[in-house]
């Protein structure tokens, strides 16, 4: 990789042997492993026995949960939150598993519409609760740093899932909680 990563900077006219550019080709391969590290996770492993019985049948909500993702279209940074809820089912699961969850998709090259989908879809097939709601809002550095340009430009995007889907008052509920 760090042999293409030297061809790229050529043909971008940069000398890679020059001293501030003679490690980029090494540190851009790391970088970019640790970008999508992701694409080697697996649920599963990511959740492990962090599902517990629980008889609590009220909303769970785990809100600004940062995303950090690259755009698969340009490589470039997508940064925001995720609020991530669901009504459990006689399981809860470990807090800290839903932003790991949430993380495992994100450390891919994404579209902010599939990761909204792949988180919703992840909780509900591993803990089968009554309903999952996901709300990602993210900026686009796709949008910010060239094409057009929009700085202040937010993406929003959500999946509901169950009864936050069937259910006007949860999926309200869940919107005043996440987004209030």
């Amino acid at each position: 990789m760090q042999d293409e990563i030297k061809k790229i900077l050529r043909e971008l006219g940069e000398d890679p042997e020059r001293s501030g550019l003679k490690d980029t080709p090494r540190r851009v391969e790391e970088s970019l492993k640790f970008l999508t590290h992701g694409h080697g996770l697996k649920v599963e492993d990511v959740i492990g026995t962090a599902v517990f019985e629980e008889e609590h049948h009220e909303m769970v909500l785990v809100k600004d949960i940062e995303v950090y993702s690259l755009c698969e279209h340009h490589m470039l940074p997508f940064v925001g939150r995720a609020h991530v809820g669901y009504i459990p089912n006689g399981q809860v699961i470990g807090l800290s598993k839903i932003a790991r969850v949430v993380d495992m998709f994100a450390r891919r090259l994404q579209l902010q519409e599939r990761l909204t989908k792949d988180i919703a879809d992840a909780l509900e097939k591993g803990l089968k609760p009554l309903g999952v709601a996901v709300i990602i809002e993210a900026e686009h550095f796709c949008m910010i740093m060239r094409g057009v340009e929009k700085q202040n430009s937010k993406t929003i995007t959500s999946a509901m899932r169950g009864s936050f889907l069937k259910d006007q008052k949860s999926r309200e509920e869940f919107l005043k909680l996440a987004m209030g």
